[in-house]
């Protein structure tokens, strides 16, 4: 089965987490992501949670969200590197990037300058504010869209004050925002031939994502605020509550689930209780209802109430750590979690063989085939095949190593003498032995190998032959 992408080239400049995010989606959808960095990585390579991690230019928080890519270490301050650029940006489909706007512009490698190169391009930039307005050039992170965006504003308990979210929850919707802006734009050119730009502020993409709130004042004039583990629901049976041990969280909505929870406690009683009459008379009060489920529930521990309430139709949750849910039976039985073999041994990641996110296309394969590349393209889990148009090989022998290198990009050569030979031979890598590719020939002298040696060029797939 072919996969919704593939077929689509994407030439992605973004970095750190919410663009890398969203070319990821498309990978794993199949699309033919080249991971475009400078000569010695972006910085997520070597995030501080891991030394050793870092050091092999792996970190953890990086390998999540670039699988399934190919990398290509380019020095953009250089001309030649920009001209590999415009040549690549003919004959990809979209052109990803997350740079403060303006700075693709002063480079030269803009939307107006790809699109007039290529105009069914789609070029999708995402950063904090959009490419107009007052703050457009101010820079965007996720902690700081937390808190202007309102977020932190209704997170987090009174007594202790405003509470930033346990990860990077504008860095991601925004990642998932532009992953459904390229593939809207890519239905779209289908039927109209021409390519866009994709403009993804993520401020707006994170205030999209608080729609009910916003309705809440726009249209009630309700004033938003610290809520806790408090629903949206406003149902005094739908927060957090103590246990004998833990703690569980109680997604109590309505009539006949809150029935349901009085029942299975044992407190029938509170079902003719004036006070507990409706769910007006509950949120006034709350005080005396809670304490009523806190007294029950302090007689077993929280994971054995989630069976026990579940079991009578009140949905609910223990308080599940990573390490925990990864090796949840549900989550086991549907493959949520992709493993990998790697150098490393074997590694296992969110993005399962076959959904992509949550979403599972049932006549597709999806998901992650191959780990985060190497600076320069190695992967880390299976070789990058050589079979895009984009990519083919040289033996670099005073480096001692196999590349890929471009192709059928006509910068990567001036004359037909110059096309590279393929054929494929069996080699030894570190993963052992492995299908690459070799050439017949190759002028010493043709423009990829002078860029080469100007060190605006780190061909995309690296490893010792």
């Amino acid at each position: 089965m072919t996969r919704p992408f593939e077929g689509v080239k994407i030439l992605d400049f973004t970095q750190v987490l919410a663009g890398p995010y969203a070319s990821y989606q498309l990978a794993l959808l199949g699309a033919d992501v080249i991971k475009v960095e400078r000569r010695e990585g972006e910085d997520m390579r070597r995030t501080p949670l891991s030394r050793e991690w870092a050091e092999r230019g792996l970190a953890p928080a990086f390998q999540a969200i670039n699988g399934n890519k190919r990398s290509l270490t380019l020095d953009l301050q250089k001309p030649e590197a920009i001209a590999i650029v415009k040549k690549l940006a003919g004959r990809v489909d979209v052109v990803m990037e997350n740079f403060r706007p303006g700075v693709m512009d002063k480079l030269g490698i803009g939307y107006e300058a790809l699109s007039a190169i290529n105009p069914k391009l789609i070029y999708c930039a995402v950063s904090g504010f959009g490419q107009t307005g007052p703050d457009r050039l101010r820079p965007g992170y996720d902690g700081k869209m937390q808190a202007l965006s309102g977020i932190m504003a209704i997170t987090g308990h009174p007594e202790t004050g405003p509470t930033r979210a346990g990860f990077a929850v504008c860095d991601v919707l925004s990642g998932a925002t532009a992953a459904f802006g390229v593939s809207s734009a890519l239905y779209q050119r289908d039927r109209t031939g021409k390519g866009q730009l994709i403009d993804v502020s993520m401020l707006e993409a994170t205030l999209a994502f608080l729609s009910g709130q916003i309705a809440d004042w726009s249209v009630a004039g309700h004033r938003q605020t610290l809520s806790g583990n408090q629903a949206v629901s406003r149902r005094t049976t739908a927060n957090l509550f103590k246990c004998g041990e833990g703690h569980i969280l109680l997604a109590v909505n309505n009539e006949k689930q809150y029935r349901a929870l009085m029942s299975a406690l044992g407190r029938e009683d509170t079902l003719s209780d004036p006070r507990f009459a409706d769910w007006f008379a509950r949120n006034e009060n709350e005080g005396a209802l809670r304490a009523i489920i806190e007294e029950a529930l302090a007689k077993r521990p929280a994971r054995e109430w989630e069976t026990i309430l579940e079991d009578a139709g009140a949905p609910c949750a223990s308080i599940w750590k990573v390490e925990e849910i990864i090796d949840h039976p549900q989550i086991k039985a549907r493959g949520a979690i992709q493993e990998l073999d790697t150098q490393y041994g074997r590694l296992r990641f969110a993005g399962s063989c076959s959904s992509s996110l949550a979403t599972r296309l049932t006549r597709v394969v999806t998901g992650c085939q191959a780990n985060s590349p190497l600076r320069g393209g190695l992967i880390s889990g299976r070789i990058a095949s050589t079979s895009s148009p984009l990519m083919s090989s040289q033996r670099s022998k005073s480096r001692g190593l196999m590349v890929t290198g471009t192709r059928s990009c006509s910068a990567a050569r001036s004359s037909p003498a110059a096309v590279v030979t393929i054929a494929t031979v069996s080699s030894s890598s570190p993963f052992g032995p492995t299908q690459v590719s070799n050439t017949a020939a190759k002028p010493s002298g043709s423009p990829s190998a002078r860029w080469m040696k100007k060190g605006c060029l780190r061909p995309a797939s690296v490893f010792h032959s």
